[in-house]
């Protein structure tokens, strides 16, 4: 992995970051809060991200390439848009990663240490937290829409198992 050090005065990356449907709502100033507890790290195909079972503050953008998400050795997802949010749950509930991510090719994350949040005051924190708050909303309403639709499939193909079973069970 190569990281950069804490990104400050970044033009040209909060003009890519206001592309990401996410974040494009918020002002320059405050992206540029944010860029202040952040760094840009690029992983080469393979290389873990982030580690089931682990612990850390860490919560990572995709800016490119492909993520895949790793539970118990079984592939969850593949993250393939740019602004894919992950990493954040851990943050939230202070629980340890539910699941390991791995770059699947030339990947590069903006990375945000929610631990920071302590340290800022006034307007910076609350811009802050309600930048980080959007960003876990928006993500959360995102992944309960697919696993619900996930569910209704799979809760059909039992239903039609079991008629092509018993046809006399309906």
């Amino acid at each position: 992995m190569i990281e950069s050090d804490y990104l400050k005065g970044n033009t040209g990356l909060i003009q890519k970051l206001r592309q990401i449907p996410t974040l494009g709502v918020f002002d320059e100033k405050d992206l540029q809060g944010a860029l202040q507890l952040s760094k840009i790290r690029k992983y080469e195909p393979g290389e873990l991200i982030l580690e089931q079972d682990s612990y850390d503050n860490w919560i990572y953008f995709l800016v490119s390439g492909k993520v895949r998400i790793v539970k118990n050795g079984k592939e969850l997802s593949v993250l393939r848009r740019s602004g894919d949010v992950f990493g954040e749950m851990g943050v939230i509930d202070g629980s340890a990663r539910s699941a390991s991510a791995y770059a699947i090719d030339e990947t590069v994350c903006l990375v945000i240490d929610a631990s920071y949040i302590d340290r800022l005051s006034g307007n910076d924190r609350v811009a802050f937290c309600y930048i980080l708050f959007r960003v876990f909303a928006e993500c959360l309403v995102n992944r309960l829409r697919l696993t619900t639709e996930e569910l209704i499939k799979a809760k059909e193909e039992i239903a039609r198992l079991r008629s092509e079973k018993d046809p006399f069970c309906s």
